[in-house]
């Protein structure tokens, strides 16, 4: 009896570690039935193709490619495949100035200014105060300000940065939450001050070369070289897969100019899932793993919802967005840029990283894909993502489309014309954005920025409804962007032109119609060159860019552009001029200060 016991003991025994041994071996299993999963949902969202890399620990346990990065030629996606990962570039941006804390050459908590003594911000106060913990964290208090850097690119960090001076705060600094690429755009420029090298090049030097990311670039040029780089799409109509120009970032490139591959990219996770290490070697340091990864500002309360009982609180820390996922701490980012959408995330507490990079403009694929991965190795209860996130995007465009429509039943008014369209072409300025060219074309009104045209319809008055216009198509009908209102003066003359920029702002960005510029010469320029009193000392200087400009303390630096006879316009507002008064020996000698309130007179100063 015992000898029969033991047998069968020994028997279960045996069948048991058999049954571990061939459970420990196929950790393939838990990604059993994917292909069929991912092919739903290449096929629901009408995607091009997608590379996903997942890690575990120090580990690469599943990576592999979907789809197309040329649909025309079908060239299959490979885990090699090269994409924009865009704003998921700001991790690396954040980690450049963890590198250089742990060097003691920045304090976290110190104000900007110590480190970019030219940098201003719209009022003293934040000038003062901002702090480099406050642009990692998005806390300034300033909007986003998006259309600024996307409509009028520039590869100048300094012309950008002059910027910022004119965006407004909608909120006290520290108090909300708002995300904002410029803060990026300014973390870049101090690891350039405080290493004497370029973003690019300490991203290279920190990061790139010591992980071997060897797939890894940040211009536009690169990624266009690179012998395994995905075409950027866009869906049109629900319907149509079209491709899309690669946008250039240019100077904002701190913010989300990174190329790279689900490869590469784990590389990038396993260190922020082994304290800052990548084989071995000291990448971050642990201490500002720490830091970034945690709550460092309350993005939003984020209750749960119904339908989503276990998925509470968003916070920020630094370029990470941390949450809880169905009760497992995450730290997530996204990346949207022209043709590619994408996601970065890590679980610390499960040692667990996804990377999903999609090819498909504005993508929910990356939510999709990343939540049905990190349930399977989470072991989590089923939950079909793919249907919920589809159904909540078709209601969310469904909504849109009844908004659209409903507008325009409700636009039942008496239409009148403001002016003859004769009386609105010419350049409109916003130092805070840049220069809008309007136009007419036949019986049409037309506006372009460097990176935009738009088509104005009349809607009543002087407002205009304002449609863009794709180089493909034409006159994008189906979705109007904001409206443009222009503007008069007491005359009756149009003078500039509103429309709202940044929906966060409660008043529309205006521009200023620049009359045409008289171009003069450095020595004709200087000749105003001096300071005039006018209760308070005014500086009136050339700079090397061969423009004239004036200072007023307490005010920002203003440009001057030559009307002829002496008179200038200030090119940043409208109805002010200075009316330059000479000597009968030809000498300048006074300055009229010509505003709406009247006109001042200011006496040059001798030297």
């Amino acid at each position: 009896m015992k000898s029969t016991i033991f047998t069968v003991f020994f028997l279960l025994c045996c069948i048991n570690l058999v049954a571990q041994k061939g459970k420990s071996t196929k950790p393939a299993d838990r990604f059993a039935g994917l292909d069929t999963a991912f092919s739903r949902v290449l096929k629901e969202w009408k995607a091009p193709g997608f590379a996903v890399a997942v890690v575990e620990k120090d580990k690469v346990i599943y990576a592999k490619g979907f789809g197309y990065k040329d649909v025309e030629n079908k060239l299959p996606v490979t885990v090699n495949t090269q994409f924009a990962i865009g704003s998921c570039t700001k991790a690396f941006t954040a980690g450049i100035l963890g590198v250089l804390k742990q060097k003691g050459k920045i304090d976290f908590d110190k104000p900007v200014h110590n480190y970019l003594p030219e940098l201003k911000f719209f009022n003293e106060d934040l000038t003062l105060h901002v702090t480099t913990k406050d642009l990692m964290t998005h806390r300034t208090g300033i909007p986003r300000y998006d259309f600024s850097w996307y409509l009028w690119p520039s590869h100048n960090e300094d012309s950008l940065i002059k910027r910022i001076q004119y965006m407004e705060p909608t909120y006290p600094l520290r108090i909300q939450w708002q995300y904002n690429n410029w803060m990026y755009l300014l973390q870049g420029v101090i690891g350039e001050k405080l290493t004497g090298e370029s973003w690019h090049k300490n991203l290279q030097e920190m990061f790139l070369t010591p992980l071997g990311m060897a797939h890894t670039n940040s211009t536009k040029k690169e990624h266009e070289a690179f012998n395994d780089n995905a075409i950027g799409y866009q869906v049109v109509n629900d319907s149509l897969i079209e491709p899309m120009d690669f946008y250039d970032i240019a100077g904002m490139a701190p913010a989300g100019s990174i190329n790279s591959t689900v490869m590469d990219m784990s590389k990038w996770v396993s260190v922020w899932l082994n304290s800052g290490k990548f084989e071995g070697k000291e990448i971050l340091p642990a201490s500002y793993i720490n830091e970034a990864k945690s709550s460092q500002m309350v993005m939003g309360g984020a209750l749960p919802q119904k339908e989503s009982p276990d998925i509470y609180f968003s916070d920020y820390g630094y370029g990470w967005m941390v949450s809880s996922y169905r009760g497992h701490y995450r730290a997530e980012h996204g990346g949207n840029i022209d043709g590619f959408s994408a996601s970065v995330s890590f679980f610390p507490t499960d040692s667990i990283g996804i990377v999903v990079l999609v090819n498909q403009n504005g993508s929910s694929v990356p939510s999709v894909v990343r939540n049905i991965i990190s349930d399977r190795l989470l072991k989590l209860p089923y939950k079909d993502w793919q249907t919920t996130l589809r159904s909540a995007y078709e209601k969310t465009i469904k909504a849109q489309k009844e908004a659209q429509n409903k507008s325009v039943k409700d636009s039942s008014m008496e239409i009148r014309q403001g002016h003859p369209l004769k009386d609105y072409p010419g350049d409109y300025y916003n130092p805070g954005f840049g220069k809008i060219q309007i136009a007419v074309k036949g019986d049409s009104l037309f506006g372009t920025t460097p990176m935009l045209k738009f088509y104005l319809k009349h809607y009543n008055y002087d407002i205009f409804d304002l449609f863009f216009v794709d180089k493909k198509r034409g006159i994008d009908s189906s979705s109007p962007g904001p409206k443009v209102q222009f503007y008069m003066n007491e005359k009756g003359d149009i003078e500039g032109l509103e429309t709202r920029l940044e929906t966060t702002k409660e008043t529309p960005s205006r521009f200023v119609r620049v009359p045409a510029a008289v171009e003069m010469s450095l020595d004709s320029l200087n000749q105003y060159a001096g300071t005039y009193n006018l209760g308070v000392d005014i500086r009136i200087y050339t700079k090397p860019d061969g423009k004239l400009y004036m200072f007023v303390p307490g005010q920002p630096e203003y440009e001057l552009q030559y009307e002829g006879n002496d008179r200038f316009g200030l090119k940043a507002l409208s109805g002010y001029h200075i009316q330059f008064v000479r000597d009968d020996k030809h000498n300048v000698i006074e300055a009229i200060a010509q505003q709406p309130n009247g006109n001042f007179k200011a006496k040059k100063k001798q030297p």
